[in-house]
This record gives structure tokens, C-alpha cells and sequence, in this order.
């Protein structure tokens, strides 16, 4: 009896020292998610956010290991405000948390200096959303995105405006950040190029906190042209195409995903019109695989009690697709696991998921949508 009950103590230390030796070998894995939580575009950096949160929850319930490591997934949520130097300050604040990997920042103008950020210290950054040509160009490894950029979206549109609304008179505006303004460049590039005949009305400029467009839009009149193109997001959009109605400016409004929401219904009111508007998403799935993203929407409109508002589902792929890497690598250390996220092929809601040698999305679909009866109506998926 008292040799048994020697042997218990000893026993009990023992299963106590392997779970904790079990412990010590689970990992940690930080994702950083940095958008607008404040500010005119909250309600879109939201959308980004949750659809990142979703991916994390998910990942959680999956018993994902990494290097035979059982790995949990934190998500590290910042807000940018949409403001560069708010950009850089929580790209910083990312950097000294030591994220394994960070999702953003939403907006090109965020996306951009913060990315420098995080190349010197070499983290891996996949933005959902920002699609200015000089985000991929500045020749950081660590820079990528999943979805399609300015030049494939903004020329699209250009070439649509002409080619189909057969505009001949078109006029231009931007709200002056660096998504507006290199949207509204390559949508110039798209309508006038090919000897397309096609007058130019002088570009006007706006800001992406501005409220009152009357003197623009006032001066625009005048011209009586057939389509208004504004590079900018959809809370200015709205409310520009209110005062568009107010002075009674009847043209075809088009702008990039920055306008493409399901919010843009709300800030326009009776202004969003029948057929009025086309806008596209930089992104989006063929036939084929309609199911998938259909089945996220409803499971994220479940989750979140409202339905996705734009970058939601590019934003959950993004974590899925750097989760993909690291389980590739065995490692959730950036240095390890970059090479192969750069190599990734990886199967998403938004389609599938490769990158180019510059961190562009092989391959990037854009949608095209307009709106009747108050909601937002698929025109194409295309390349």
C-alpha cells in the first residue's frame, strides 16, 4: 500500500510535465488586420475587419497544426482612419506586437506607406482591397494583394463607358487620394485609347471628406456630358449623386469598388436611380463557383447580423491564403514562410488565389454591377 502510494505523486508529476511539455508546443500565431474603424469609410474597414475575424474563428474550431504544432490564431485589429500617418503609426504598433502576417491596410493611400513599414521588417502584408499599379511596384517581397488593380479595373470601365453607354462626352472627378485619383487615370487611359472619339471634359477634384459638390457639379452641367466617372468611395459618392439629382444633371454615373457597396443604395437614396450607375468590384467568381462565395455571404450575414458590404470575403481569403503558406512552410516565422506564400496556389471563396512576381493576383476577374429597384445587379464577370 504505501509503495502505491508512493507511485501516484510520482505519476501525477509525470502527466503534469507532458501536458505542459504538450503546452509548450502549441504556437501562437499573430494576424494583423489594419482598416478604417473610424472615419467616412468605417463602415467598409468593418466589413474588411470582419471578414478577417471570420477566417480567424473558423481557423480556431480546425485544430490547425503548422510544423507539428497545434497553432491558435489571434486576429491584431488596428484603425488606419484612412490617414497615411495613421497608416504608418499602426503599421508600427503591428511590427512591435511581432504579427506573424498582416491583412491591409484597405485603402491605396494607407496601403502604400504603410507597406514600406512592413518590408523592412520583413512581415508579409496581402492587402484585400487596395488596387493602385504602385502598391506592387515598389519591389517589396513582401507586398501582395488578392484582388485585381487599377489598371485591369479603371480601364475596363473606360473602355465600357465608350464601348457600350457609347458616351461621348465624358467628365471626370476625383477625391485627390491615391485609389481616386489612379483609378480615374487609367479610367482615362481606357476611354480615350484606340483613337476612340471621345471629349474629355476637364478633370475636377474633390477631397474624400468633402460634402457639398455643388460648384463642381455646376460647372459640369454646363458641359451636359453623357457620363460622370468619379474615382472616390461611395460615402462621397452618395451624396454627390443626390445633388447630381437636386440640380438635375442627368448622365450615367461609374466609378471602381470604391462605390461598388451595398451601402451606396442608403447614401444615394432615390438619386441611385434605375440603370443608372455602373461600378465595379475588383474581383469576383466565374459560373463555376458562385456556390462557395454565395455560401460565405450567408454565412457571414448569419455571423455578423448584416450582409457583406464589398471586401469582406477577399479579406477572409487573405487569411486563408497566408494560413495556406505557413502550413506549406511548416513555419509561421514570415522569413520561412514567404517563399511559399509567394508560390501559393490556394483555392478561395473569391476564386483562385496565385500571385505574379510583382504580389499581383494571377489572372484577376473584375465585376460589373449597376443597381435598379435599390440594390446592387450583377452586368458581367470578366478579365
Amino acid at each position: 500500500m504505501n509503495a502505491k502510494i508512493c507511485v501516484l505523486p510520482i505519476v501525477a508529476s509525470i502527466m503534469l510535465a507532458w501536458q505542459g511539455s504538450a503546452l509548450a508546443e502549441d504556437i501562437l500565431v499573430k494576424i494583423g488586420h489594419v482598416s478604417p474603424l473610424s472615419g467616412p469609410s468605417a463602415h467598409m474597414g468593418k466589413d474588411t475587419e470582419d471578414g478577417a475575424r471570420m477566417a480567424i474563428d473558423e481557423l480556431n474550431t480546425k485544430n490547425i497544426s503548422i510544423g507539428g504544432k497545434k497553432a491558435k490564431f489571434e486576429l491584431v485589429a488596428e484603425d488606419d482612419g484612412s490617414d497615411p500617418k495613421q497608416a504608418t503609426t499602426a503599421a508600427q504598433k503591428l511590427v512591435d506586437a511581432k504579427v506573424n502576417a498582416v491583412i491591409g491596410h484597405m485603402n491605396s493611400g494607407t496601403t502604400i506607406p504603410a507597406s514600406k513599414i512592413y518590408n523592412i521588417a520583413g512581415i508579409p502584408q496581402i492587402s484585400p482591397s487596395a488596387t493602385n499599379p504602385k502598391y506592387t511596384q515598389q519591389g517589396f517581397n513582401t507586398a501582395f494583394r488578392v484582388v485585381a488593380n487599377d489598371g485591369q479595373l479603371g480601364g475596363t470601365l473606360g473602355r465600357y463607358a465608350v464601348q457600350v453607354t457609347q458616351a461621348k462626352t465624358i467628365a471626370v472627378i476625383d477625391d485627390r487620394t491615391s485609389y481616386g485619383q489612379g483609378v480615374a487615370d487609367e479610367f482615362i487611359k481606357g476611354a480615350t485609347g484606340k483613337s476612340r472619339t471621345v471629349l474629355m471634359l476637364p478633370r475636377q477634384y474633390t477631397t474624400d471628406k468633402a460634402t457639398d459638390f455643388n460648384s463642381i457639379l455646376t460647372t459640369i452641367k454646363g458641359k451636359k456630358p453623357d457620363l460622370i466617372f468619379f474615382g472616390g468611395m461611395d460615402a462621397v459618392g452618395g451624396p454627390m449623386l443626390r445633388q447630381m439629382q437636386q440640380l438635375g444633371i442627368d448622365a450615367k454615373f461609374m466609378g471602381g469598388d470604391g462605390i461598388c457597396s451595398t451601402d451606396l443604395a442608403k447614401l444615394a437614396g432615390e438619386a441611385l436611380g434605375e440603370g443608372k450607375i455602373v461600378c465595379a468590384e475588383a474581383g469576383g467568381v466565374e459560373e463555376g463557383m458562385k456556390g462557395g462565395l454565395e455560401k460565405f455571404k450567408t454565412d457571414f450575414s448569419k455571423k455578423f447580423g448584416h450582409p457583406v458590404v464589398l471586401n469582406a470575403p477577399y479579406a477572409y481569403d487573405a487569411v486563408m491564403t497566408v494560413v495556406a503558406a505557413m502550413q506549406k512552410a511548416g513555419s509561421a516565422e514570415p522569413a520561412k514562410y514567404l517563399p511559399s506564400l509567394a508560390n501559393i496556389q490556394y483555392k478561395g471563396v473569391t476564386g483562385n488565389i496565385a500571385f505574379d512576381e510583382h504580389g499581383d493576383i494571377r489572372d484577376g476577374t473584375l465585376t460589373l454591377y449597376t443597381y435598379k429597384s435599390g440594390k446592387r445587379e450583377l452586368i458581367a464577370v470578366t478579365r
